[in-house]
């Protein structure tokens, strides 16, 4: 009996959000089912096709890296960099242990994530608004060419669009079902949310605002129940957070610009084509869906950009990679304002089967559209990110013409020894001669070098040297190093690669 006091006074009828959308209260079984399962379906179509083509990049050979060395080289390694993504490489440790660790097998879990996010979006969008709203907006989520490009990569962003989803849903049924079970899920969502990535917590702004709505409404314990769930769900975190604000400098280079506020609809999106499109129709969305369905994804699309830009100077963290959790609010606006101009340009005002077929035609053909439009971009989303090294043509030179005995070294970036492990991480490979400290014995990502590179150069009678450097292979080689192979060897093999040189460099004879 107690129960069934609670939940009456609790409770938060489901038309407060049906009501704000203009949708009747229930529809058909097969409606969320779709409403899901399209959107995933596209969705994987256009993300798993050439998941493993792309070669990794730098940020990606660290996620190979992290979760490839022992447990407790691990913990060393974020003590000193990479806190925030512990969770991630943990998943990944024991992930790679099982499917290994090619570019794709690499991959496919954050497919995946991004393909689920799909279906979520449709779901939200039908419990924010309507069921065509929701399946718009899950079809254009799984169009954007940065869906395909994150998720195809090896970072833990396509988690968190995933569990701020997520979480979003899981909020929207507890107001509307208040149990223990719908708010513990809730916590465990903004937990899982914190974990993905730090900046995916701006998500509980707009949780706050629709926790406002209900209070409103009349519900008396909604807060308290939200306040709860997001200091438990938070406090996980937390150490994360502290350890994490020590190692900020790490990003420091990232003090965002008016430039890149210029472009930020470009990166977040992809192209920017999909930029405008999704952008406009969002403010149309915003315009037209009224402020008590509009608010909470407003909120959660423009809040964190803000943010993240005002406090960059600090933080650091105006990143549209770090905001892609952001791309599904926008998207609902965007699906919203989409719906509404079909039905004003069909037959508005006049309800029925005919108006309903004619506006779908034209949302269907508006949909086609944006897909000719964006699929060169989907496309190149799959390519090699342009300013990489072929590194993986590097690994296949070196492979194929080895010998017993030879040597290793390496010039430029410091993420070179690191990509070139990756690529030759099968079979035997050339000793790294200058190599005195591991990476995992630095607690780093890079190695220490030998202090006398002459000695440790002793007794190779050939070396790979494998070099980023712009211009001279040797160009800010440390100076001892390069005056050791001045003297001692002569090139004898040049490959020229992108942004890339591989030498072999023989002895010379006495």
């Amino acid at each position: 009996m107690t129960s069934s006091i609670a939940d009456r006074v609790v409770r938060t009828p489901r038309a407060a959000w049906t009501e704000a959308a203009g949708r009747p209260a229930r529809d058909g079984r097969w409606v969320p089912l779709l409403v899901f399962l399209l959107p995933m379906a596209v969705a994987l179509a256009c993300v798993l096709p050439g998941i493993g083509h792309r070669q990794l990049w730098r940020d990606e050979h660290c996620t190979w890296w992290a979760s490839s060395i022992r447990y407790p080289d691990l913990g060393f390694l974020i003590e000193h960099i990479d806190v925030v993504f512990a969770p991630f490489y943990a998943l990944m440790h024991v992930w790679t242990a099982l499917a290994g660790t090619s570019p794709a097998a690499l991959r496919l879990p954050q497919g995946l994530a991004m393909a689920a996010s799909a279906g979520l979006l449709g779901l939200l969008g039908r419990q924010m608004f309507t069921p065509r709203t929701g399946l718009v907006a899950g079809l254009l989520f799984a169009l954007v060419p940065t869906v395909t490009r994150y998720g195809q990569e090896a970072r833990p962003y396509a988690f968190a669009v995933l569990f701020s989803l997520l979480a979003t849903l899981l909020l929207l049924r507890a107001l509307e079902r208040p149990t223990t079970k719908g708010w513990a899920l809730y916590t465990l969502a903004i937990t899982l949310t914190g974990l993905s990535h730090l900046v995916a917590l701006c998500v509980v702004a707009a949780h706050a605002v629709a926790v406002l709505r209900a209070r409103r409404g009349g519900d008396p314990i909604a807060h308290w129940a939200f306040g709860c769930a997001v200091v438990m769900g938070t406090s996980t975190v937390v150490p994360m957070i502290v350890k994490g604000s020590g190692q900020a400098g790490q990003i420091s280079w990232n003090n965002a610009t008016l430039l890149d506020l210029s472009t930020y609809p470009m990166e977040l999106f992809g192209s920017w084509f999909s930029g405008a499109v999704v952008m406009g129709l969002g403010v149309v969305g915003l315009l037209t869906a009224g402020r008590k369905a509009a608010v909470v994804p407003a909120v959660w699309a423009v809040l964190p950009p803000v943010l993240t830009f005002l406090t960059s100077d600090r933080l650091h963290l105006f990143l549209p990679r770090y905001l892609l959790f952001t791309v599904p609010a926008w998207l609902l606006l965007a699906a919203a304002g989409a719906v509404r101009c079909a039905d004003v340009l069909t037959f508005a005002g006049r309800p029925g089967r005919l108006g309903r077929v004619a506006g779908g035609v034209l949302v269907t053909g508006a949909v086609a559209g944006f897909v000719f439009q964006v699929l060169p971009a989907v496309a190149t989303a799959r390519q090699d990110l342009p300013g990489e090294p072929d590194y993986a043509a590097a690994g296949r030179i070196v492979t194929a013409g080895q010998r017993p005995g030879d040597g290793i070294i390496y010039n430029g970036d410091f993420g070179v020894r690191k990509a070139m492990a990756y690529e030759l991480r099968e079979g035997a490979r050339p000793k790294d001669v200058l190599m005195k400290l591991t990476p995992q014995q630095t607690g780093w990502y890079t190695a220490d070098e030998c202090d006398v590179p002459a000695a440790c150069l002793a007794g190779r009678r050939r070396l790979w040297l494998v070099s980023t450097a712009v211009g001279s292979t040797r160009s800010d080689m440390r100076a001892s190093t390069a005056a050791a192979l001045a003297g001692r060897f002569t090139v004898a093999r040049t490959k020229r690669l992108h942004n890339l040189t591989v030498q072999l460099l023989q002895r010379r004879s006495r």
